[in-house]
């Protein structure tokens, strides 16, 4: 009796085994939500990095254009020692002659005037500097719209997953009841075979799914730099969406806070400050220095001694305004022109792409609420078909189609609910509101 109670008991055991095994490994389960994810491909990204050493670059090119307001100073040695003398002896006055020499001296140079390039270089170096900040803003903006992206079609394939596992589980209990009614003899075996057509269908797309889904999950770790096992979820799933009219009344067309626009802007003021600088080329350029010497010989041949001297100088490029000079000037202003026209197209262009992801995100709303209500009539028709199914008022085929609208109808809403979220990321973006 005790043997026989072991031996019974012996696939309960197993079962009991199974249980904690698979119980430990959902709660290993690594769950993702969006702002972890956001904040791992924000410490991980590369453009993120390159923009804060591109910021350094411009930081360091604008301390170098406000070095040049200040003196240009250098200094010089020289010493000379001739095999004969290169002053031969003056008899009173230098008896020894001079084989020998050495001077030092130091030099400051201040440009006064240089037509203005002075100063248009530095501004030109601060907006270069103030360009790389929008810049890697920009990026930063860009990472945080790809990791959304990624992450809201990670969440698709997921619930696509569910949907179709939830039809298998209904074909699984399908297929049960055909064999019990066929072993009856209650319904022909071509029945039984169609409905493991169907849940042949269904098992094979639930192994594309699963593989999309692990193809996904792979893209959004080597995305912010985290490798993630194939049994880590998502957290989000499908919830109630806000219409945007309520979250965004309209569309936001407030370019002075929008950082492309802030863009445009600067484009243009580099072009004229490069055209600024060409010009000044033209220009007079004056500057004034000091240049203070020491000078003698090493044996005392003559007096050794010290000369300050300060000097002017002006530079006039007269052949550049008819020449070479002239003509860089004309394609300077030219360029100027084309930027202004440039910046009036984009300006279009970003107010075109405003509107569109605005009406996207609409029509994205929009198709969440129609695959909602299609969802809920597939659900109601998969019931009434199951249960005149089991009355005998219809056939297995009317049922069958029930099921699969029903599947259908599941991942139109995963897709909608996926791609409304995608729609809303990029409006965010677009607008600078990300």
């Amino acid at each position: 009796m005790k043997k026989m109670l072991i031996k019974n008991s012996t696939p309960l055991v197993i079962w009991c085994m199974l249980s904690f095994l698979s119980c430990g490994s959902l709660l290993a389960q690594e769950k993702l939500n969006l702002e972890e994810v956001k904040q791992a491909a924000l410490s991980y990204s590369n453009d993120i990095k390159n923009g804060k050493i591109r910021i350094e670059q411009a930081e360091a090119a604008k301390q170098e254009a406000i070095a040049n307001y200040f003196p240009q100073i250098s200094a010089t040695g020289i010493g000379l020692y001739g095999f004969k003398d290169f002053v031969p002896p003056i008899p009173e006055i230098l008896p020894d002659g001079i084989d020998n020499f050495y001077q030092a001296g130091a030099t400051a140079t201040e440009v006064v005037y240089a037509g203005g390039k002075i100063r248009s270089a530095s501004a030109l170096a601060s907006l270069q500097a103030e360009t790389r900040t929008i810049q890697a803003e920009q990026a930063t903006d860009s990472v945080i719209l790809n990791t959304e992206q990624k992450y809201w079609q990670l969440v698709q394939v997921q619930e696509q997953l569910k949907a179709i596992r939830a039809s298998k589980m209904y074909l699984d209990e399908l297929l049960k009841q055909q064999q019990d009614l066929l072993s009856a003899g209650l319904i022909a075996k071509n029945q039984l075979l169609r409905v493991r057509t169907n849940r042949s269908r269904v098992l094979l797309q639930q192994s594309k799914l699963g593989n999309q889904r692990k193809l996904a999950l792979l893209d959004l770790g080597l995305y912010v730099g985290k490798i993630y096992d194939t049994t880590t979820v998502v957290t989000d799933t499908l919830k109630q969406v806000t219409p945007p009219r309520l979250k965004y009344p309209n569309p936001d067309l407030d370019f002075q806070n929008n950082n492309n626009y802030k863009l445009l802007e600067k484009s243009i003021t580099a072009s004229q400050l490069q055209t600024k600088i060409t010009k000044a080329d033209l220009l007079p350029q004056v500057s004034v220095g000091v240049n203070a010497g020491y000078f003698g010989t090493f044996n005392d041949a003559i007096d050794s001694q010290f000369m300050p001297v300060a000097f002017g100088m002006v530079s006039i490029p007269i052949s550049d305004w008819w020449g070479a000079g002239r003509h860089k000037v004309k394609q300077k202003a030219l360029q100027e022109k084309i930027v202004q026209n440039n910046f009036e197209d984009r300006k279009d262009e970003l107010k075109i792409g405003i509107m569109k992801s605005w009406y996207d995100l609409m029509d994205a709303y929009k198709q969440i609420n129609y695959a909602k209500d299609n969802l809920e009539y597939a659900n109601e028709n998969l019931k009434v078909q199951r249960d005149n199914y089991n009355s005998g008022l219809n056939n297995l085929t009317d049922l069958l189609d029930a099921q699969q609208q029903e599947e259908s109808a599941e991942t139109e809403y995963a897709n909608a609910y996926a791609n409304y979220k995608i729609a809303e990321s990029k409006y965010l973006f677009v607008t600078d509101n990300l």
